[in-house]
């Protein structure tokens, strides 16, 4: 049996999904990317599952389009539909998504991470996008990149295709933080620690108000605001959160998707 080019398990609340292809540093063909799209969507259906960090395996995150692949024909309209699947499915599932950037995350491994709510890069990370130099649009970032670091920014990355620097990354929005690579396991259970101490129904109405905050009128929104903001005051986190107050606990709560059995 050969072993799927992207791994998927699940830990305490938290779905590891991990690029598998290490030999070539994780670079997208077909298969990797139908299989990156599935693991996307179990971790989104699960229940159990509070936040999503999406790694590579070996010295890459991920390389980008597999060339090899890409001149020899075999990268048509089923790896752009799973690519779409993979990254929509990151962008919109109601749990945290974070994306670890470490060596080469260039190409379609920086458009992974653009599709993640979080970004923890390594300070050997290589960033850029490339794919006009190819002769191929950068399809997963051009509807995300803007939003992000601005219009002038996005234009000069995806038109000249520059690298840029973990610090050049972090002074422009395009990662949440920069840790020495020695160190990136110890960042990154520190990152999940406080993530864990955000209650998992409140963090699923930000990020999708936030989404929506770039196309909707803000006014148009207020009884969706009200109405999820009503359901976290009915949430058994709040409730939670309420009675630690009430009898003056101070240490940060754990929260996970499901109430805690008594």
């Amino acid at each position: 049996m050969t072993a799927l080019p992207v791994s998927y398990r699940l830990t305490d609340g938290v779905a590891w999904i991990t690029l598998d292809r290490p030999a070539v540093l994780n670079a997208l063909d077909t298969p990797l990317v139908a299989a990156l799209a599935d693991r996307v969507d179990t971790a989104a259906a699960d229940p159990d599952v509070t936040l999503v960090v999406v790694r590579g395996a070996g010295a890459a995150f991920c390389s980008g389009m597999d060339r090899t692949a890409l001149a020899g024909g075999s990268i048509g309209e089923a790896f752009h539909r799973a690519w779409v699947r993979a990254l929509n499915g990151l962008e919109d599932m109601p749990k945290v998504t974070l994306g670890v950037l470490h060596g080469y995350s260039i190409g379609g491994g920086l458009q992974i991470g653009l599709a993640c709510d979080l970004r923890l890069a390594t300070d050997d990370a290589v960033l850029g996008l490339g794919a006009s130099r190819h002769g191929i649009i950068p399809d997963g970032a051009v509807l995300r990149l803007a939003r992000l670091i601005g219009l002038a920014r996005a234009k000069e990355l995806a038109l000249l295709n520059d690298h840029v620097t973990p610090a050049a990354a972090l002074a422009m929005g395009l990662v949440s933080w920069v840790c020495p690579a020695a160190e990136v396991d110890a960042a990154l259970a520190s990152i999940i620690e406080r993530l864990r101490q955000q209650a998992p129904t409140a963090n699923a109405h930000i990020k999708r108000l936030l989404h929506e905050s770039f196309h909707r009128d803000p006014r148009a929104a207020v009884e969706d605001v009200m109405a999820a903001e009503l359901e976290c005051l009915a949430s058994w986190e709040t409730a939670e959160a309420n009675r630690a107050w009430l009898e003056g606990r101070t240490e940060p709560i754990t929260f996970s998707r499901r109430p805690p059995t008594k």
